[in-house]
């Protein structure tokens, strides 16, 4: 059975999302559980409701709709997040959601029932920006994440996260266990380059890589940037560089798929003639072998000792996330490489580099994801775009295993 979605209704959603937190050249900066983050869920929960869904939030603020089945069982569930990085585009995230709802209500449009309920969510603080780690709403939902720890999570701005939820009005009164699905489907654009680059339509993403961010402070000793000798300074930031240096270089000898990233770098006092006293920088360390991951960690922190140790200063660190490689359920990734190829789309099958609500659910319930191309590999970035006939081609892909796995009557 092929159900036409209204894609003109889709396409007019992502962009009125996407003026909330718009940044004057482009693209969003909604930050989890700010004021505009709020405004999103708001319409998002508007829409939901026109399409007739049940809606409920749980204790961490996240938020679904159901749409009822002829029969009261696990319903399959859709979703993603809407809120987004600093510099954030319109389409990360916001897509899996919008596409949840475009399902549900192109169902609603053609008088489809469905033997299983059928449901669209979004989830708090997918992209940690603000608050880490990520994925905390779905981690929560799915017992990956204490909701009592998470909510004391102190973020950026100094706020936590139970304060903010209150303030913004999404501290919800569901159980975090509330939302059990007979599975999880999350559409997202890729993120990368793979599939514009090879022309390829669609990806059946067989699972996750792991991920692991780590904050090093180290401490020196301020001095003066002329009168000191080399040999007598004790400096924060020579240590923080030679960390940052290491990390590229276990990236580099380990080969890919393993990536490393210095994403935030801090000296202080900052000052152009002072020698730093102290050094902040976070790791970004990512790779699909977790023994592999542990390794380029150990490496690292033995790295980040000595170097320490050298210099004369003292190193803390703190680990912000780590999550291991995640598969996906092997019968659900077939089933979206088949429905792909049966709608004439390319395919292919492949891992994802990015984290995403979807591998919080996997280890309870079958879980796959769709992917679509991302131009020139863009996200993170003002300047995201994925096509609209290709978001069509995701959404066509994402109905039919939705319809194979929740079953009609027609």
């Amino acid at each position: 059975m092929i159900v036409q979605i209204n894609l003109d209704r889709l396409m007019s959603r992502i962009m009125e999302l996407g003026k909330i937190g718009a940044l004057e050249k482009g693209g969003v900066k909604r930050l989890a559980l700010t004021d505009e983050d709020r405004m999103g869920r708001d319409l998002v929960c508007r829409w939901m409701a026109e399409a007739g869904l049940t809606v409920t939030t749980d204790l961490i603020g996240n938020t679904w709709g159901i749409r009822e089945g002829r029969e009261d069982d696990a319903p399959v569930i859709m979703g993603s997040h809407i809120d987004s990085v600093a510099t954030g585009g319109l389409y990360d995230g916001v897509l899996g959601v919008l596409a949840g709802l475009e399902v549900i209500e192109s169902l609603n449009d053609a008088g489809i029932p469905t033997k299983r309920p059928v449901g669209m969510a979004f989830f708090t603080n997918e992209e940690g920006a603000r608050f880490a780690p990520d994925m905390m709403g779905s981690g929560v939902a799915q017992k990956a994440l204490d909701l009592d720890e998470m909510l004391a999570v102190t973020g950026i701005d100094g706020t936590t996260v139970r304060e903010e939820l209150n303030r913004i009005g999404y501290a919800g009164t569901a159980p975090v266990m509330a939302l059990r699905p007979h599975c999880f489907l999350e559409l997202h654009v890729e993120q990368g380059p793979v599939l514009e680059n090879e022309n390829v339509a669609i990806g059946a993403v067989t699972g996750v890589q792991g991920i692991s961010w780590t904050e090093y402070v180290v401490e020196g000793r301020s001095s003066h940037a002329g009168t000191t000798p080399m040999t007598m300074r004790r400096d924060a930031g020579v240590v923080a560089a030679r960390i940052a240096a290491e990390a590229r270089a276990i990236a580099d000898d380990f080969g890919a798929p393993q990536v490393a990233t210095v994403g935030m770098f801090e000296l202080s006092p900052g000052l152009v003639n002072v020698v730093p006293e102290r050094a902040m920088l976070t790791v970004d360390l990512r790779n699909t072998d977790d023994a592999l991951l542990l390794d380029a960690e150990t490496r690292l922190n033995a790295f980040a000792e000595t170097v320490a140790a050298a210099e004369d200063c003292t190193l803390r660190r703190r680990s912000l996330a780590r999550f291991a490689p995640v598969e996906f359920d092997q019968d659900l990734v077939a089933a979206v490489e088949e429905q792909a190829s049966a709608l004439g789309h390319t395919v292919r099958r492949m891992p994802s580099g990015a984290g995403h609500d979807a591998q919080m659910f996997a280890p309870n319930c079958p879980t796959a994801m769709i992917f679509v191309p991302s131009r020139d590999g863009l996200s993170h970035n003002i300047h995201e775009f994925t096509a609209p006939e290709q978001i069509g081609a995701g959404v066509d892909v994402l109905m039919q295993v939705v319809l194979n796995e929740a079953g009609t009557s027609r």
